[in-house]
């Protein structure tokens, strides 16, 4: 008898649909040119600095003897250069987002999501317990309508990302905070793809726009080419969360010595304006190019997310593998990862791309578009 005999069917199932993942190559073939990274200020091919002595491994949760000097002087670097009071490193973005709203929403609770939240944040409000509100994206209306009928519960909490992943949009987050005092909510607010890149010295959009959020989530493994992500906020946050959040007390503690490493990466990236007005020409050069296709990017999308919606997953696996033999890489990304019907290519810019690149990239866009 074979209990996984089941697995096969299923799997079988979804390339039925078009909907079937296989691991890619280990790495992009030599030449290739990534249109798919989250990269955005091109350092995750930098080299490390110096490891200054730090371990490689935590050697245990943080919570028993995985706490090095490292972690504590990547936490108040990034809690500085944010202007929060504390942080917390986390193992990933995910167990961030899935550690932190499980931690701090509970049942009593209305948490308000917008639809196109990331997995994480999705997880970590069933996980939670909390009665969830799912409003549509970017929808400040129905945000309001979810705090009025919310108005009973033990805490209300809207949850969101300053620049959604797969969209490369923002929500008003003005208004959102404006509602958040009214009603007494707080709001937790995934600044992933926008640290680094958006911002007075890329401290996001929050910052960008005068907003303070009660939880800010971060990670280290997008524009500062690293791995492992953090939660920023008050030090009271930092110690609840400490105590609280599952993916962080049951977890050993990220490399000593990226969290070394991740103290430069900050530094370098606050004084990086240079880099982030090269992505923003990058990102207007790709953009105009694909414009000029006639490609159908999604309306809203800003900054170096631009997403190509094709008619179904097949037509965008179809697409992605017509790109490969151009020499591009831009995976096609399929549901469930964004809705039904809206399967695209997510393309991104990255500021390590030359004028070259890009015109090389149009060039092949318009191949694989014949």
């Amino acid at each position: 008898m074979n209990a996984l005999r089941h697995l096969q069917d299923e799997l079988s199932e979804l390339e039925r649909a078009g909907l079937l993942r296989t691991p890619a190559a280990a790495a992009p073939a030599a030449g290739m040119l990534v249109l798919c990274s989250n990269d955005y200020l091109g350092y995750a091919a930098l080299p490390c600095s110096s490891g200054g002595g730090a371990a490689s491994g935590a050697g245990a949760s943080r919570l028993v003897s995985g706490t090095h000097e490292a972690h504590l002087m990547a936490e108040r670097e990034i809690a500085a250069w944010l202007g929060t009071e504390a942080a917390l490193l986390f193992s990933s973005g995910y167990a961030a987002n899935v550690g932190t709203v499980s931690a701090l929403a509970r049942p009593g609770d209305v948490i308000v999501s917008d639809a196109l939240n990331h997995a994480s944040l999705i997880d970590g409000c069933r996980l939670s317990g909390a009665a969830v509100d799912v409003v549509r994206h970017a929808d400040v209306e129905a945000v309001e309508s979810a705090l009025l009928r919310a108005q009973g519960a033990r805490r209300r909490w809207v949850v969101t990302e300053s620049l959604f992943s797969m969209d490369g949009d923002s929500p008003d987050l003005r208004r959102l905070r404006e509602l958040c005092d009214r009603h007494d909510a707080a709001l937790v607010v995934d600044e992933a793809h926008a640290l680094g890149i958006c911002g007075p010295r890329g401290t996001g959009l929050c910052a960008e726009v005068g907003v303070r959020p009660d939880v800010l989530i971060g990670t280290l493994g997008k524009s500062l080419g690293l791995h492992g992500a953090f939660v920023a906020g008050s030090s009271t946050l930092r110690t609840y969360l400490w105590n609280r959040a599952r993916s962080f007390v049951f977890s050993t503690g990220i490399s000593p010595l990226v969290a070394l490493e991740s103290v430069h990466r900050v530094r370098r990236a606050a004084a990086d304006d240079p880099g982030r007005v090269r992505l923003a020409m990058i990102t207007r050069q790709l953009r105009s190019g694909l414009h000029a296709l006639g490609a159908p990017l999604l309306p809203g999308s800003s900054g170096p997310i631009l997403p190509w919606i094709l008619k179904s997953p097949g037509a965008a696996v179809a697409m992605s593998q017509r790109l490969a033999q151009q020499g591009i890489l831009v995976q096609a990304i399929r549901p469930p990862t964004v809705p039904a019907g809206t399967s695209r290519l997510r393309i991104t810019a990255s500021a390590s791309l030359s004028e070259a690149d890009v015109e090389r990239a149009v060039a092949g866009f318009r191949e694989a578009v014949r």
